[in-house]
């Protein structure tokens, strides 16, 4: 069986590679990479039949790519060729295109929240599947005095702050009307207060609808079907929020802890932030999680119920992950015993003080959650799973 795997610059490439070298052994899997720009247009005539030909001259089983693409699809569709996506971005716009639905398509969503939306439209193309950790390739990476302290530590937090760029709500703020301002900005207040539901999306009416359309530009896609309030309420409000909460949890935990901050906005300064800038997600992150005493996350807000590759990674790593409440944690893991949640910013503080004061519960914990990644998460059980489907 031949895979022909989109190349690109995504996370995971060497860690399917890996997998498929570990499947391979004895069952006929082979993997073959092939260059992409995940930026191509949809529409690209030149790259389409391009990659037709090479479709036709390499004689792949499958066509395989982290996220989905609807130029490879449409290809793929044409050519009579399976075209297996797994989506780990959040918003996936792409996912809203006509070519969803082609009948080549096997597309695994880590969201269960963002696989119901498909499913209850009668599409069978769409799965759910969550995201997988690299067991074997951390376990390479150690623990020590010395790589605390310069890794690790009290407290980590590694992932954007959404200051960095596309901060679409803080270009257009100030073109809107005070009506408009104050209704998201009372909509946004109300939306840090709750974890599981998400009420932007269907809480925007048309007049400041309009507003943000008519000073940002951002329209759906010609062959797609998404909404204007989908795309505002995920690119616009949604990470707005997730700039907001990320930015003010960090300073309110400064205040009491010691936190080692990995980011791209090398410009946030906070009492008790050590703003370290970006870490290098192959050879520096697992570092980082496994020599932490706390590792926190602050899930982006338009990941509904799904589970971020960064909480599988630090559970991957032997890691304690403090994270905030998502709904698909239930299907596998036990809150208290694998991992810990937090549900509003005092219960982060108080787990927080009680985690650190309690030492060797929290290193229980992190050696259960290690436990069940490596049981039934790891990417080897990921690609199992994928091709028990597709051949079914």
């Amino acid at each position: 069986m031949k895979v022909l795997f989109l190349d690109w610059n995504s996370y995971g490439n060497k860690d399917i590679i890996d997998a498929f070298k570990e499947l391979g052994n004895g069952n006929g899997y082979e993997i073959e990479m092939y260059p992409y720009d995940n930026h191509i247009e949809r529409d690209d005539a030149k790259f389409a039949n391009k990659f037709k030909e090479d479709l036709s001259a390499k004689n792949p089983d499958y066509v395989m790519s982290f996220n989905f693409f609807p130029i490879i699809s449409k290809t793929c569709n044409e050519t009579g060729i399976k075209y297996i996506s797994w989506v780990y971005d959040s918003p996936a716009l792409n996912l809203f295109s006509y070519t969803l639905i082609n009948p080549c398509n096997y597309v695994f969503v880590f969201d269960s929240q963002m696989y119901e939306i498909f499913a209850s439209q009668g599409i069978k193309t769409v799965f759910y599947l969550p995201m997988a950790a690299a067991v074997g390739r951390y376990d390479l990476f150690e623990k020590s005095e010395d790589l605390r302290r310069k890794w690790g530590g009290t407290i980590s937090f590694v992932g954007n702050l959404y200051t960095e760029s596309h901060n679409y709500y803080d270009q257009i703020e100030n073109e809107l009307s005070d009506y408009a301002r104050g209704y998201l900005n009372g909509l946004m207040k109300a939306q840090m207060g709750i974890y599981g539901i998400d009420l932007v999306e269907k809480s925007l009416p048309g007049s400041v609808m309009k507003e943000m359309v008519d000073a940002l530009g951002a329209k759906p896609n010609y062959d797609g079907v998404e909404t204007y309030e989908y795309l505002y309420s995920n690119y616009v409000i949604n990470r707005k929020i997730t700039a907001v909460e990320r930015s003010q949890f960090l300073t309110m935990i400064g205040e009491k802890y010691e936190v080692n901050l990995y980011t791209g906005d090398k410009n946030f300064k906070a009492k008790g932030i050590n703003n370290r800038g970006k870490v290098e997600y192959y050879s520096e992150m697992p570092y980082v999680f496994k020599n932490s005493d706390i590792n926190l996350n602050i899930t982006l807000r338009s990941i509904q119920r799904g589970m971020p590759l960064r909480c599988i990674d630090i559970m991957g790593c032997e890691g304690f992950l403090l994270t905030n409440y998502q709904e698909d944690f239930m299907r596998f893991f036990s809150p208290g015993e694998d991992y810990v949640f937090y549900d509003s910013r005092q219960d982060l503080m108080d787990k927080i003080e009680y985690y650190l004061l309690h030492e060797d519960e929290r290193q229980a914990i992190a050696q259960r959650g290690y436990e069940k990644i490596k049981a039934g998460h790891t990417y080897r059980h990921r690609l199992e799973e994928i091709f028990d489907i597709v051949r079914s």
